[in-house]
């Protein structure tokens, strides 16, 4: 399972109440990217496979796809990617939030220990409105069924293997339609020519899980006088969010106890923080992290940012529907009341969860929109800021990295610098955020850690928060990037910044091996 984040465009929203977690969720946090064309010669599904009570399901790394039938609605349908409840325990009996359609496409899971490509197959994303407010993508240029979107991160477009080897994506979409629009007659609308691949991650679905095993193991090494930390390390930081939720279940079962409590009682200051947020399911830990953002005195501006600005439409969504459910409160009530102006507009137009992610470009509307985004800026006196909250926040990424080149043709520089110039505070650091994560989102949450551990003393928070989100997703690449723009490893910068456990355990979710 991809962690909450990867950024799907998914077809529809769930069909049934029920909360069980899908076999072929995608993971939640790399937020939108494109999705492959369906004839990839790989046909292998894009999933890991989900463990189950006893062993591990073993899958071929090539294995078809099972036909596109969907699931009972009484036993599959109905979920967000991940139990929706604070607790990980998802029950058949609890009144689900979500609206009432499936939004992720039927694939069938395969190992990611083999660290293969994942492809698209399956839903319908091209069919269907994906979320409240947003327009069919009727004139998809995928063909019905893709649902995949695996998360880009930087140096994409090239098409060459990244990681461990993994090949490469073949084939470009070819052909280009007409469509009306932006008062050009006819436009045309091309298709993107490049394939893009996903994310590398640092953490793997554990070869041969056994919850059973985990639970009685952390268990002991919690039991009696001390705590062995290195054994909490060594499972709960080498097991996806997906596995700990499984083994946090067998713990109760066995043990009768909450392990996220028994946690609490037996570690302390960041080490605890950062195994009690590993332990969250994701779309509950995306929550609190909003939660805590706006609650007491003060907001920290940043997080809002960091979160609503990387994430894909369903993502968005479902964190709104559980977050209402967990706090009692709408998430964008909350957000009107914690900021204010133009930077509160925009927060507010993300969190409708409107994006067109059809991916579908076009080069003369990218044209329009670059001179509409000068005349609102660099061209006036003052700053038309809707038109920029407009663009930034409705075209999708394909577009806009379209738009961010057509604006720097006309100009002479990028549209970042025109934006450090035209907009102050806040709103700045917003729409800053989005050009990033469209055109290069490894390099963004590397200048997140970086700013993280800079200067004195260390934001933890922000540290932990950015790599539990991103270990399971593209923290790879996040490292790579993070080498370049600043000299240094992330590696030393962690060693340099924190100590003992904590270290060890940023460590193992890094992909770093330990050191003294």
């Amino acid at each position: 399972m991809y962690p909450f984040g990867s950024g799907m465009p998914y077809a529809s929203h769930p069909t049934t109440t029920t909360n069980e977690p899908p076999t072929n969720a995608p993971p939640f946090g790399a937020g939108w990217v494109p999705p492959m064309q369906q004839n990839s010669p790989h046909s292998s599904s894009p999933y890991p496979p989900q463990p189950s009570h006893h062993h591990q399901h073993q899958h071929h790394p090539h294995a078809q796809p099972p036909p596109q039938q969907g699931y009972p609605p009484s036993q599959h349908g109905g979920y967000p990617p991940y139990p929706s409840m604070s607790a990980p325990y998802p029950s058949a009996s609890t009144s689900s939030p979500y609206p009432p359609q499936n939004p992720y496409p039927m694939t069938q899971p395969h190992s990611a220990q083999s660290h293969n490509i994942h492809h698209l197959h399956g839903g319908a994303a091209a069919a269907a409105a994906p979320y409240p407010g947003a327009q069919p993508a009727t004139n998809s240029p995928y063909p019905t069924g893709s649902g995949f979107t695996p998360a880009m991160t930087a140096g994409y477009d090239a098409g060459h293997g990244h990681g461990h080897g993994h090949g490469q994506w073949q084939g470009q979409w070819q052909g280009h339609e007409h469509a009306n629009g932006h008062g050009h007659g006819q436009v045309h609308a091309h298709r993107s020519p490049t394939a893009h691949k996903e994310g590398t991650p640092t953490l793997f679905p554990a070869q041969g899980f056994d919850p059973v095993k985990d639970a009685h193991d952390l268990r002991k090494a919690m039991k009696g006088f001390g705590t062995d930390e290195n054994a909490l390390i060594n499972i709960i930081c080498r097991r996806t969010n997906e596995q700990r939720q499984e083994i946090q279940r067998q713990y109760k079962t066995h043990f009768g106890k909450d392990l996220i409590e028994d946690i609490k009682s037996e570690t302390s200051g960041n080490f605890e923080k950062l195994l009690v947020g590993l332990l969250r399911p994701i779309v509950d830990y995306y929550c609190a992290e909003l939660n805590d953002a706006m609650a007491g005195i003060g907001t920290d501006e940043e997080v809002l940012i960091e979160i609503l600005c990387t994430l894909s439409n369903m993502e968005i969504y479902t964190i709104k529907n559980q977050y209402l459910r967990l706090y009692g409160a709408h998430l964008e009530s909350e957000l009107k009341s914690e900021t204010s102006g133009n930077f509160k507009r925009l927060l507010t137009s993300l969190c409708t969860s409107a994006r067109d992610e059809s991916f579908r470009i076009d080069p003369d509307a990218a044209k329009d929109d670059a001179r509409e985004l000068l005349k609102a800026g660099e061209l006036r006196v003052g700053t038309d800021e809707s038109m920029f909250n407009m663009i930034l926040c409705q075209r999708n990424y394909g577009q806009l990295k379209l738009i961010f080149q057509e604006y720097e043709g006309m100009t002479g520089h990028s549209l970042e610098k025109a934006i450090k110039k035209e907009f102050s505070g806040d709103i700045m650091e917003g729409l800053i955020a989005i050009f990033r994560c469209v055109t290069n989102k490894a390099d963004y949450f590397a200048s997140r850690l970086h700013k993280a551990m800079a200067g004195i003393g260390t934001n933890d928070t922000q540290l932990i928060r950015v790599i539990i989100t991103r270990c399971e997703i593209d923290m790879a690449d996040i490292k790579v990037a993070f080498e370049r723009l600043y000299g240094k490893s992330l590696k030393s910068w962690i060693k340099g910044d924190t100590s003992g456990h904590y270290k060890h355990a940023l460590y193992a979710l890094v992909g770093e091996q330990r050191s003294s």
